[in-house]
């Protein structure tokens, strides 16, 4: 692959790494926490090939919408955020570092460009610049978004043990949910210019996960004019 191209799979990537960074204003990351989440998310790939192999033979795109709605929610979807939020919940969530609630975004948000940028590779290989550009402009901040609603409740979760399990539900179902629709409406044929919906989901998901990123760093406990969220 020439530099240019790999240039430009990563540089999606960068980009929404230093932005989610440079929003963890309150108790900064540890980098090698942060080169531990990236290249978990890339093995994150190898669960979410072994949820392809399982399902694939029973859904996939097709004429029927919702032998596709199985095929994106039920495969797609839940495949690769399975895959992440295992090495979110089993290894990062147990960090000693983790010790924000904005600290479930930015390792969610790591452990999905680790994954995006391999997949990204994969893509730009095959398809070239042009593929390059339009996946720097939607799959690759899907999975950012993805991970901010999975880091969002896993946040949430690891301070709260109580409703820890309620939390950890509710982060892996988002983060489906989320995925899911985006995959069906560009996989359906039933509708021409449904595709559309995708394009306009990513937008306000991504408007949702400023939101998101903005009220965890805000409950830091770290935040020196804020208040003590945990108790």
């Amino acid at each position: 692959m020439a530099l240019l191209l790999i240039a430009m799979a990563i540089a999606p990537a960068a980009a929404i790494i230093w932005f989610v960074y440079s929003k963890d204003v309150h108790d900064k990351e540890p980098i090698n926490m942060l080169i531990l989440a990236f290249g978990l998310g890339i093995l994150s790939i190898i669960p979410a090939y072994i949820g392809y192999m399982i399902s694939g033979d029973v859904f996939s795109v097709s004429g029927n919408p919702f032998i596709t709605a199985g095929y994106a929610f039920g495969v797609v979807a839940l495949s690769e955020e399975f895959g992440k939020f295992i090495f979110l919940r089993y290894v990062m969530f147990k960090k000693k570092a983790f010790n924000e609630p904005y600290d479930g975004i930015i390792y969610a948000v790591m452990i999905s460009m680790g994954f995006a940028t391999f997949e990204n590779f994969m893509y730009v290989a095959e398809g070239g610049a042009g593929v390059a550009v339009f996946r720097m402009f939607t799959a690759v901040p899907a999975h950012a978004v993805f991970g901010v609603a999975m880091g969002y409740w896993v946040g949430l979760a690891k301070f709260d043990p109580q409703n820890r399990n309620q939390y950890l539900a509710k982060g892996l179902l988002w983060a489906v949910i989320l995925h899911g629709a985006y995959d069906f409406f560009l996989m359906q044929t039933n509708i021409p210019g449904l595709f559309i919906f995708s394009f306009i989901g990513l937008y306000q998901a991504v408007k949702w996960a400023r939101k998101a990123i903005n009220q965890h760093s805000e409950i830091s406990p770290f935040k020196e004019d804020g208040y003590d969220a945990f108790g």
